[in-house]
């Protein structure tokens, strides 16, 4: 007499487990609609979130780009001034 489940006699249970497992993982990743709507609250507060990271990251370049500048020109401008007073003594003194 004949097994009745002869393809499974060399795997022994394990294909119908594998089956089981393949079921669910594919049942878990099945997206519905209830999951894929946004209402409004959601949307303005992921859209304020995004601002609000994209607003920081801008604010923290332009203070590391911003001092250093700062500084540069300050310099400039104490030289331009620096010359200018000496610019200034010498056209005194000739007078």
């Amino acid at each position: 007499m004949e097994e009745p489940n002869r393809c499974y006699r060399h795997f022994g249970t394990a294909v119908p487990a594998i089956r089981k497992s393949v079921l669910a993982a594919s049942l878990l990743g099945y997206p519905t609609i209830g999951l894929a709507y946004i209402g409004p609250g959601l949307g303005a507060g992921a859209l304020a979130m995004i601002l609000g990271i994209l607003g920081s990251i801008v604010l923290a370049l332009f203070a590391i780009f911003w001092y250093p500048f700062k500084r540069i020109l300050k310099r400039r401008k104490q030289k331009r001034t620096g010359e200018l007073q000496e610019a200034d003594s010498q056209s005194k003194a000739r007078d």
